[in-house]
């Protein structure tokens, strides 16, 4: 008896293959996370670009002799050159005037920018576990600039 009890605490004290267990489980949650960093890192890229999209937008806004056609273009070609070609809505330009704090009003030009997102690994993993919401996202910077001298399409 006393032999057959030491066989059986021998078996229950063997740890080989624990790691592996313990790996198959850890390692697709390490995986989820890796894949989390990499489409952000992708989403904030494309948000910079669509951010900086609208900063020269409203930029070429400013100047005398520039349409709103001009802003546009000159937007889907920042979005092109920073290698966001998905179909994109057109820009809006809005010319208008802003009151300061001392009461004086300035004429600006506003550009919005919107570009549709996809997300690359988070998407297709959860709708493999059946969740949803994660497909894609709309990313949205808006510029707002002083038209200075009364230059620019609006006015």
């Amino acid at each position: 008896m006393a032999s057959m009890m030491r066989r059986l605490g021998a078996r229950t004290a063997d740890d080989r293959g624990a790691e592996l267990i313990e790996l198959a489980l850890v390692f697709p949650i390490l995986l989820l996370l890796v894949a989390g960093i990499v489409d952000f890192g992708f989403l904030f890229q494309r948000y910079e670009v669509v951010t900086n999209a609208a900063r020269e937008g409203a930029r070429v806004g400013v100047l005398p002799n520039y349409t709103v056609a001009d802003v546009q273009q000159r937007v889907a070609n920042y979005l092109a050159s920073g290698g966001l070609t998905a179909a994109a809505p057109a820009p809006t330009v809005t010319y208008s005037t802003e009151t300061l704090p001392s009461g004086a009003t300035v004429p600006v030009v506003t550009v919005v920018v919107q570009y549709p997102s996809q997300f690359t690994f988070i998407g297709p993993i959860a709708a493999m576990v059946g969740g949803s919401g994660w497909g894609a996202i709309t990313l949205q910077a808006a510029s707002v600039m002083r038209v200075e001298g009364g230059a620019g399409a609006g006015s």
